[in-house]
């Protein structure tokens, strides 16, 4: 991508990682309040259901509050969900600028697991540009503990 194009105009954030577990395993990691705390952050009022509202708490900066302010845009079970992720002030420059995206993640079937695509998208640049460059840091992290946390999920099954 040329330089001009990172300066202005909209990003995406997309990870791509295929998990040695099945989709409906990936899936209940995805849609579990209580497992989406473990590898991202605790939501608060989340439940898998279109247009239903939810927040994460992060850490408030300048005028905002630190709230993302989320809802649920599309559930296909075990095959994709979607939910818009806003956050910000208007006042604010850097971290915790004015943030209107939507998170995606697609599930496919893979031979040795599940596919799981992450596309968040809609970063204006070079405004969200902080948030841009954090996030595409984060959500790495995020995959790696969510492979550890179905791992736990699978082997405990196995135990009962």
């Amino acid at each position: 991508m040329n330089d001009a194009a990172l300066k202005s105009g909209t990003q995406e954030i997309v990870v791509d990682e295929v998990f040695p577990h099945a989709p409906q395993t990936i899936w209940k990691a995805l849609t579990t309040g209580e497992l989406i705390a473990r590898w991202m952050m605790e939501p608060t009022g989340f439940e898998p259901v279109e247009g239903k509202k939810f927040t994460f708490q992060t850490t408030p900066a300048g005028r905002w509050d630190g709230v993302i302010r989320c809802q649920v845009l599309e559930v296909v079970p075990n095959e994709r969900l979607a939910y818009a992720w806003k956050g910000g002030d208007d006042a604010n420059v850097g971290y915790g600028s004015r943030l209107d995206t939507v998170v995606t993640f697609i599930l496919s079937r893979a031979e040795s697991g599940t596919r799981l695509r992450l596309i968040h998208s809609g970063f204006v640049m070079p405004k969200n540009d902080t948030a841009f460059n954090n996030m595409s840091q984060g959500w790495p992290k995020c995959f790696q503990k969510l492979d550890v946390m179905a791992a736990e999920q699978v082997s405990s099954k196995k135990l009962h």
